[in-house]
């Protein structure tokens, strides 16, 4: 199993299992490698209940409208919550929007690479940290990165517009990308 992840960061953290990995860029743009895919990398939560750096282990993943693109066993990581997971084309910064597609879907967390992983029907699980809730989202941070996951001149220019929101997202991304790095094979 490649585990897939969308920036080289994810992939930092994907190291940690000694496990083939593959970065695909953001909304999995990339080329897919061959065989069993797992989608590994951060999620933005949908409801609360779900904390920043909490692990989920989706059995599930569901289209916007809620129908069902993959549905498998969890891969049984320890500690981590089984879970839902609602493919999107775009980081779902608004509160209201995340509980509309949290009450439309079941979903409990939004990714923008599980859904193209799913439509390829190679996708054997899916392991994603949380890194922004309703109401600590990503703010400019998630306005920042292009497509392959690397910041652009004007997302710096808008974190450094609000840097106490910015460190904030930061740390919530960070305490995500470990709990991804402390997963035990």
């Amino acid at each position: 199993m490649t585990l897939v992840c969308a920036t080289k960061t994810e992939a930092r953290s994907a190291m940690y299992l000694g496990a083939p990995t593959a970065v695909v860029g953001i909304g999995a743009r990339g080329a897919l490698p061959e065989g069993p895919l797992v989608s590994f990398g951060l999620a933005g939560a949908l409801h609360e209940g779900i904390e920043c750096g909490e692990l989920l282990d989706a059995t599930r993943v569901v289209d916007s409208d809620g129908s069902v693109l993959w549905e498998g066993g969890p891969l049984g990581v320890e500690g981590a919550r089984e879970a839902t997971i609602v493919a999107v084309k775009s980081v779902v910064e608004n509160a209201a929007e995340r509980r509309r597609l949290h009450e439309r879907t079941g979903a409990d967390a939004a990714d923008m690479e599980s859904g193209v992983l799913a439509r390829t029907g190679r996708l054997a699980g899916c392991l994603r940290a949380i890194s922004d809730t309703p109401t600590r989202t990503l703010g400019p941070v998630g306005k920042a990165l292009d497509s392959d996951g690397r910041l652009t001149v004007p997302g710096i220019i808008g974190m450094c517009s609000q840097p106490r929101r910015t460190a904030r997202v930061l740390r919530d991304v960070r305490r995500a990308l470990r709990r991804l790095e402390r997963v035990s094979p």
